[in-house]
């Protein structure tokens, strides 16, 4: 979605406001969005979505055909509504950088901001953040399982609507996806477009090898053949054959695709044909219901397979497909505040993460502390945000790759594991867990 989206939002955001509106209260609220626990088999997380975040609290506000229907609703008062006219988010925004990784508990995005506007925005905000780091860390654990292999994103078709298409494109790409074969998110983001063809251009034509030729001569820079419609060894022996015919029109085959079968099988069977046919310089590409775990057994099976693209499992997250998102408020009018619901308690106040590394510049632990009481390591949230405006361009999408990379590097061998990933230190300080004990003692249900 781009421009207005105030009707993103809960019902109960409104009747909220409207509450808060009747009662004039305004003060200063500090809401915090953070992640209660990892998915089965999740090691860490991949922060992504904050620019999207920060455009939909820069545009937000509510148009008249907004206000008309919501007065249509019978839900809200005139007066409530007429207010809404002039509704803009005026407060302060502090967020881990796009491509952190980071851990349970930990708060990734901190809103500070008049109570109604803070209030306002959780739905939106929860829901860019949330997919877009869902589908960046899953994509981070592929290309860890895959160094050096080419990875596209192919999952539009099977993406939960055209919008989380688009952005799970770019939080792949984030993450270390070479590409994308979605156009409207090579458009949208720059992110380099991938494509080859599909099995029905092979099936419209009398024969398989007129199909190879066809799409050659239309696509003569980007002959990328995909052979396994029929007989897949048989279709490499064909692209090895339109390759001599082609050489006169200086077309060369850049590489074949395979979409089915026993992939590492048939890609040991492929390779050699094109290697005794001169195609030694063709990759071999392969897709069709591939995630990090089918890469795990082709890595380990040697399969000489160039590149993947990966959809379905990537933009749905099949094996993790949410994450236990929270966004609530730590402090209101300058006192800390603490949800102690059973199972979803929280650590009140203002906070900070900070990061601490080995020597060799691994993450070695982090801590969860108040923000006013600074401890060991590097302070991970940032200011974005100040009196609804930026403080600074964010970083481009180029940037916040490389710097996603160099996070992942940074992971100790026992946090890159697909199952069974060793536990990463997350200690909350002396300070954080004394304000609790204190606030749990005096705040006594009324």
């Amino acid at each position: 979605m781009t421009g207005n989206e105030a009707l993103s939002a809960d019902l109960y955001q409104l009747t909220m406001l409207q509450g808060y509106h009747q009662q004039r209260m305004d003060d200063i609220a500090v809401f915090e969005l953070f992640i209660r626990k990892l998915p089965a088999c999740r090691g860490f997380l991949v922060a992504a979505g904050l620019e999207q975040a920060v455009d939909y609290l820069r545009n937000l506000r509510f148009t008249p055909a907004d206000l008309d229907w919501l007065s249509g609703t019978g839900f809200f008062k005139a007066e409530f509504l007429q207010w809404l006219r002039h509704f803009r988010f005026t407060g302060d925004v502090h967020a881990m950088p796009e491509g952190t990784v980071f851990f349970p508990d930990e708060p990734i995005l901190r809103v500070t901001a008049p109570i109604s506007e803070a209030q306002f925005v959780e739905s939106r905000l929860i829901n860019i953040v949330h997919f877009q780091t869902l589908i960046a860390s899953k994509a981070a654990r592929s290309v860890l399982t895959a160094p050096g292999k080419t990875l596209v994103e192919f999952g539009f078709r099977r993406a939960h609507g055209g919008e989380a298409g688009i952005f799970a494109a770019r939080a792949a790409y984030l993450a270390g996806f070479s590409g994308t074969a979605t156009l409207g998110a090579g458009r949208r983001f720059g992110i380099p477009v991938f494509g080859t063809m599909a099995h029905s251009f092979v099936q419209a034509h009398p024969s398989e090898s007129e199909a190879f030729e066809h799409f050659a001569r239309a696509n003569p820079d980007n002959t990328v053949l995909l052979i396994d419609t029929y007989d897949t060894e048989g279709g490499a022996q064909k692209a090895v054959e339109l390759a001599s015919r082609l050489k006169s029109s200086n077309i060369p085959i850049k590489g074949v695709r395979l979409d089915s079968g026993d992939l590492a099988d048939h890609a040991h069977k492929v390779r050699r044909i094109l290697d005794a046919g001169g195609l030694t310089g063709a990759t071999i590409f392969a897709s069709g219901n591939i995630d990090e775990y089918t890469l795990a057994r082709l890595q380990s099976a040697e399969a000489p397979i160039d590149g993947y693209g990966i959809g379905t499992r990537l933009d749905t997250s099949e094996d993790a497909p949410y994450l236990d998102c929270a966004y609530k408020l730590q402090a209101y009018a300058g006192i800390p505040r603490r949800k102690r619901s059973e199972g979803k308690a929280t650590w009140p106040g203002v906070k900070q993460v900070y990061r601490r590394f080995d020597a060799d510049g691994l993450l070695a632990g982090d801590t969860i502390t108040l923000a006013e009481i600074p401890c060991a390591g590097r302070p991970l949230l940032k200011e974005v945000m100040r009196s609804g405006a930026r403080v600074e361009p964010l970083p481009s999408l180029v940037q916040i790759r490389e710097y996603a990379k160099d996070q992942l590097s940074r992971l100790p061998a026992g946090l890159r594991t697909l199952s069974d990933a060793a536990a990463y230190p997350v200690q909350v300080a002396a300070e954080l867990r004394a304000l609790t004990e204190r606030m749990d003692k005096e705040t006594l249900p009324r």
